[in-house]
């Protein structure tokens, strides 16, 4: 069987899967590009695969057509939205994840994105650097109200972090068992969307993106929150209405926003890249080595047996 690999880090993380694959006697194909593939690229190269590793490249309907053996596709992480998953039904292509294997990279990022907008610590490094000795006053976190919305595996750490910290938790989550152990474990009050947007002094993004998760944050939302609020976002950039976000952060109305994720990645010179109350660092999340070594023995783990069922 002939198995194509997409994900930039796979080659540095991925000994011990690249093992479990050449047991099996799999075809390897990688990306040697050193950037995401493009549709087209993908058209190529799926031609004649079985499988698929894949990171955040488009896996589109015309894709998945045009592969005519494809069997299978195993994602190098947790979210799906890059996969057409409604023709992977269609065909018979069996989809599955790597959950839960960055959720300590991505929850610690958070936390540190948390501390360096309250603290400032990007412009004030900057300044330093430039020759100046700028200084911007922050804020304490210990004592503050941080709202998770979303409780998987991401969410949950992010609220075993917060409870460590000191913060008090609100935790928004339709899809969650009231009776979770986290939930008492680390103090997590469960609660509406709207207070958390109305009394969080942090409001954190952890879910997928879908068609009713899309600009969730958008004008209306934002116009509910305190003016000392800060968003942080290292889901997905389409969660957040960024010329919204942008009037907000001007305006204001909101003390600052750090992003880990973009509706467009790179950014190419959007216009909250021009405000200091706005962080974006480059999708860095589950970008561990730590991380990236669970995802890749993970993602190999669901290849194989995904193959091995057919």
């Amino acid at each position: 069987m002939k198995v194509l690999i997409t994900p930039r880090s796979f080659p540095q993380s991925g000994a011990k899967a690249y093992k479990l694959l050449r047991e099996q006697e799999f075809e390897i194909i990688e990306n040697r590009t050193g950037k995401t593939l493009t549709e087209n690229q993908l058209v190529e190269l799926c031609r004649d695969v079985d499988g698929i590793i894949v990171g955040v490249d488009p896996i589109t309907e015309r894709v998945l057509r045009s592969a005519g053996k494809l069997k299978a596709i195993s994602k190098y992480g947790a979210g799906l939205d890059n996969v057409d998953l409604e023709t992977a039904r269609e065909l018979g292509i069996k989809v599955d994840r790597a959950a839960g294997t960055n959720a300590v990279s991505v929850a610690e990022l958070t936390v540190g994105l948390i501390f360096a907008i309250a603290r400032n610590i990007p412009y004030s490094a900057s300044s330093v650097k430039s020759g100046g000795w700028d200084r911007l006053r922050g804020i304490e976190i210990t004592g503050k109200t941080i709202g998770i919305i979303g409780l998987g595996a991401i969410g949950r750490e992010v609220a075993r972090m917060a409870f460590g910290i000191g913060m008090n938790i609100l935790g928004y989550d339709p899809y969650i068992d009231t009776n979770a152990s986290f939930l008492k474990d680390y103090s997590v009050n469960l609660t509406t969307l709207e207070r958390i947007y109305r009394e969080a002094d942090f409001i954190t993004l952890h879910l997928p993106l879908t068609d009713g998760t899309r600009h969730m944050i958008n004008r209306d939302t934002l116009a509910m929150m305190k003016p000392t609020a800060y968003l942080i976002n290292t889901a997905r950039g389409e969660l957040v209405d960024e010329d919204a976000l942008y009037d907000a952060l001007k305006s204001g109305a909101l003390a600052g926003a750090a992003q880990d994720v973009f509706s467009k990645e790179p950014p190419e010179g959007h216009k909250l890249l021009e405000l200091d109350n706005f962080i974006l660092t480059s999708h860095i999340g589950a970008y561990t080595v730590e991380a990236n070594e669970k995802m890749a023995v993970k993602s190999a783990e669901n290849l194989i047996r995904m193959l091995k069922e057919e």
